[in-house]
């Protein structure tokens, strides 16, 4: 082989080299972006998911809402009828009911009353303290001396364990 075509197959094997090393290179870019989109796609996944159950709980929101606002237009209109009929009882009412004494009021006197009695009892405590009972102390029964106590006689071991050691 001629020197030109050693120098040819040498400049040919390290373009081949470069070329190789690019491949490899290019190699790991795109399995990263193949990575990241994997990712991508299941952010996505989850994300249309949440979509989903939260499209779900505004559904089950709106049904609530439904049921709470039916069930408080029921109550204001038996509340609208309550008040109707009330209003004609108190119109039907005698002149006699009308008159008679208020129940607050008469609350209110005693109320009052009490009110002022604990602030009297307040100004004069010595009215409220009781005497106290003298307790008697409790005395032992006197001891007969001819009542023993100890008739028996002492315990011994041999007698505690039956004779064994």
């Amino acid at each position: 082989m001629s020197a030109i075509g050693l120098i040819m197959n040498l400049v040919l094997a390290g373009l081949l080299l470069a070329a190789l090393g690019m491949g490899v290179r290019l190699n790991r870019r795109l399995t990263a972006l193949r990575d990241s989109q994997d990712g991508f796609a299941s952010a996505v996944a989850e994300l249309n998911a949440a979509a989903q159950r939260a499209e779900q709980g505004l559904a089950d929101l709106r049904a609530a809402t439904d049921e709470a606002t039916d069930a408080l237009a029921d109550r204001i209109e038996k509340g609208r009828a309550l008040a109707t009929k009330l209003e004609r009882l108190i119109n039907q009412a005698p002149e006699q009911a009308r008159s008679m004494p208020d129940p607050d009021r008469d609350a209110e006197r005693r109320l009052g009353a009490l009110l002022a009695a604990a602030r009297e009892a307040r100004a004069k405590p010595e009215r409220l303290v009781r005497e106290q009972p003298r307790v008697t102390p409790i005395r032992p029964a006197p001891v007969d001396p001819e009542d023993d106590l100890f008739e028996d006689a002492p315990l011994t071991l041999d007698a505690a364990f039956g004779g064994r050691r």
